[in-house]
């Protein structure tokens, strides 16, 4: 492979439900941050059919290039003819990096794009750079988040991560729009080996913690499942949700979707409220962005304290219904 043949900075934008992933914006932001870095144009590539309001959507923001492909065997998401497309648009515009949301839909594709195309793929990344080599540094969480890898694809391109929604910042909109580019994707319905019969929704309530503006968080301290229901009232009053260390979630007192951490979500309130939480390197990094921080804690040298902008020293039992008290009384 000669790698001097590939230039240019590509992200895979996903869309649902005739919306675009906020994730799939995030890729454009860091996409152009690397493009710049590079010197080189950034595209995005939507896959869909009858979608050209997404992909027109996505010209307004700050890519240099959208590429729609429009197939009614695209319609609904599935391995194979996403899989095919992309691989043709790829040989075809060889981007040097390749950006997909680690999303569902991502963390199925993307590996088998890497597969077919026969590079390397670095998964659930949190930060991205570009060294002098104009290697990409891909880093993510390793060993359950106990350290954190940085890898670099060297001999291969291009260069390929599936990216964490919530870690980086949306792309801004543009005063001018650009122009997309429509393809129509050479696919037959009787060369799939698989075709959708039927999409069920399962109708679940449940709460996306990494949009939330006020999180308050329960950890190992809280003692037991029976006290997160103060936190819950705190959050009910501050008009939040709740949120919730790695420990919290392995005892089983909360379900994971409320797990923030490298190996939960990655969020950016205005007031994160820690319960409990000693502040493992591993949660921190989930909710260090957070524009306001309180923690409670009896143990005053906890490493969370000293990130937070308001550190209360005291049981939890006491405090947090008194806050919720103080809070009421205010109005």
């Amino acid at each position: 492979m000669n790698v001097n043949e590939y230039s240019g900075v590509m992200v895979f934008a996903e869309h649902n439900d005739g919306l675009l992933e906020k994730v799939s914006l995030e890729l454009v932001g860091k996409g152009r941050e690397i493009a710049k870095k590079l010197d080189v144009k950034l595209s995005a590539v939507v896959l869909g059919y009858n979608s050209e309001n997404i992909a027109d959507e996505l010209a307004t923001y700050d890519v240099d290039e959208v590429i729609y492909a429009n197939s009614e065997e695209l319609k609904d998401y599935r391995t194979e003819p996403f899989t095919q497309v992309l691989c043709d648009i790829i040989n075809e515009k060889k981007p040097e990096v390749f950006f997909v949301g680690a999303t569902y839909m991502g963390r199925d594709l993307a590996p088998r794009i890497a597969a077919r195309l026969e590079t390397g793929l670095t998964a659930d990344c949190t930060a991205l750079d570009i060294d002098e080599k104009r290697n990409l540094l891909m880093t993510r969480p390793a060993f359950g988040g106990n350290l954190m890898a940085t890898i670099i694809c060297e001999n291969n391109r291009p260069q390929m991560s599936t990216v964490r929604p919530g870690v980086f910042s949306k792309a801004e909109k543009k005063d001018s729009e650009t122009p997309v580019t429509v393809i129509e994707p050479a696919l037959k319905s009787e060369d799939m080996k698989t075709k959708v019969i039927e999409i069920v929704k399962c109708a679940k309530e449940c709460v996306d913690i990494s949009e939330a503006k006020v999180i308050v968080a329960c950890g190992r301290g809280i003692g037991c499942k029976e006290n997160i229901g103060k936190a819950k009232e705190l959050a009910d009053v501050l008009g939040g949700t709740l949120g919730a260390s790695r420990a919290v979630v392995d005892n089983k007192w909360i379900d994971k979707e409320f797990q923030v951490g490298q190996t939960g979500k990655t969020v950016k309130p205005n007031l994160y409220v820690a319960c409990g939480i000693s502040g493992a390197i591993q949660h921190m990094a989930g909710m260090q962005d957070s524009d306001y921080i309180i923690a409670i804690n009896k143990d005053k040298s906890a490493p969370i304290m000293k990130m937070a902008d308001l550190a209360i020293v005291g049981d939890l039992n006491k405090v947090l219904p008194e806050m919720v008290k103080q809070i009421k009384e205010l109005g």
